[in-house]
C-alpha cells in the first residue's frame, strides 16, 4: 500500500492506484505527490455529495471542475487535476470496478492567453539605436543588423537565422538591398516578401562589408555567422540580444519574439490597420493577429489615464 511519504491519507482504492503508479508505470515522487493531493480532492468532493468513488458520475465531475474555477484556479490547473483523476478512472475501468470513465469528456475551461510582452516605443527605439563600442566590431555590426530586421520587419528568430547573404536555389531567405525587402521562408515553409527600412539597409550594408572579412564567410551561405564562421543558432540569437538589452538598459531582457511583438505592436498603433499586420508577420489567421489589439488598447488606455482630466477622480473622492 501507498505509505505516508505519498501524501496525506487516501482511501483503499487511492491507495492501490497510487502503489500502481509508483511501482509499475514508476513516475517519479513529485509527479506522486502531486497525483495524492488531486485524488484526495476527489475523494473528499465524493464524500460530501455521498457517493462512492465507483459510483461518481460526469455531472459531479463536471460540477466539481465548476468549483474549482469558482475557488480560483486557473484552466491549466483544473486540466492537471482532471488529467489526474482521469488516469484513476482508467485503472478503474481496468480492474472491472467502473463501467465508463466519468472524466473521459470532461474538459477544463479555456485559460485567457496572457498578452504577449512588447517594448514600449521609446525602448524598442533605444535598443535599435544602441551601439556597443566596447564590442568586437565585428560582432557589433552583426548584432545591430540583427536588431534592425527582428525589430524593422517583423522577423521570426528562425526566419532570421535562415537567411543567406545572397539569393540562391537553396536559400530560404535573402535580403533585397537595393529593393528594401526581405524574402523569408516561415512558418509551414510559407515564403513572404516583408519591406525593411532604409536604417536596417544601411546595418545590413555596413554588416556584410564587415562580414566578409571575418571567419568562414568564403564557405558558408549564411546571412549571419557564428565566431568560427558557421551558421548563427537562434539560441546564440537569444544570447547576444538579451545581453545587449543589459547593456542598452532596458526594463526587462529582451529575446527576438519580444521585438516581433514590438514590430506588430507599434505597426499596428500607427496604422491600425490589422490585416496588413497579419500579411507582414506571416499568420495564417487573422484571430492570430487579434491579440495585437488587445496591446493597442492597452497602450491607449494608459494614454487615456495619464492625459485625461476625467481620468482621474478629483481630490478627496
Amino acid at each position: 500500500m501507498a505509505d505516508a511519504s505519498a501524501g496525506p491519507t487516501v482511501p483503499p482504492l487511492v491507495a492501490q492506484y497510487l502503489d500502481y503508479a509508483r511501482f509499475e508505470k514508476r513516475l517519479a515522487e513529485r509527479t506522486l505527490a502531486l497525483y495524492t493531493l488531486d485524488l484526495q480532492k476527489l475523494s473528499q468532493q465524493a464524500d460530501k455529495a455521498g457517493v462512492a468513488l465507483q459510483q461518481v458520475g460526469q455531472h459531479h465531475v463536471r460540477r466539481w471542475a465548476a468549483q474549482l474555477h469558482s475557488q480560483g484556479h486557473n484552466g491549466r490547473g483544473i486540466a492537471l487535476i482532471l488529467s489526474g483523476w482521469r488516469g484513476f478512472y482508467t485503472w478503474l475501468g481496468r480492474q472491472g470496478l467502473v463501467a465508463s470513465n466519468p472524466v473521459q469528456d470532461v474538459r477544463a475551461p479555456k485559460s485567457p492567453k496572457p498578452l504577449p510582452k512588447a517594448l514600449g516605443l521609446d525602448e524598442a527605439i533605444g535598443l535599435a539605436d544602441f551601439e556597443n563600442q566596447a564590442d568586437d566590431p565585428w560582432l557589433e555590426a552583426r548584432d545591430a543588423a540583427m536588431v534592425e530586421l527582428l525589430y524593422g520587419g517583423g522577423l521570426r528568430v528562425g526566419e532570421l537565422t535562415g537567411l543567406d547573404a545572397a539569393p540562391g536555389k537553396t536559400a530560404r531567405g535573402w535580403v533585397d538591398l537595393e529593393a528594401g525587402e526581405a524574402h523569408v521562408l516561415g512558418k509551414g515553409s510559407k515564403q513572404r516578401i516583408v519591406p525593411i527600412g532604409k536604417t536596417a539597409v544601411a546595418a545590413l550594408e555596413k554588416w556584410l562589408a564587415m562580414r566578409a572579412e571575418g571567419p568562414g564567410a568564403a564557405l558558408s551561405t549564411a546571412m549571419f555567422l557564428g565566431r568560427y564562421g558557421t551558421r548563427l543558432t537562434a539560441a546564440s540569437v537569444w544570447q547576444r540580444l538579451r545581453r545587449r538589452s543589459q547593456l542598452a538598459g532596458t526594463a526587462t531582457p529582451v529575446h527576438p519574439h519580444m521585438l516581433r511583438h514590438s514590430f506588430a505592436s507599434h505597426v499596428l498603433q500607427s496604422s491600425g490597420d490589422l490585416r496588413a499586420v497579419q500579411e507582414l508577420l506571416g499568420h495564417a489567421n487573422i484571430s492570430t493577429t487579434q491579440v495585437y489589439t488587445r496591446l493597442d488598447f492597452q497602450h491607449l488606455a494608459k494614454v487615456y489615464d495619464a492625459a485625461h482630466p476625467r481620468a482621474k477622480l478629483p481630490p478627496g473622492k
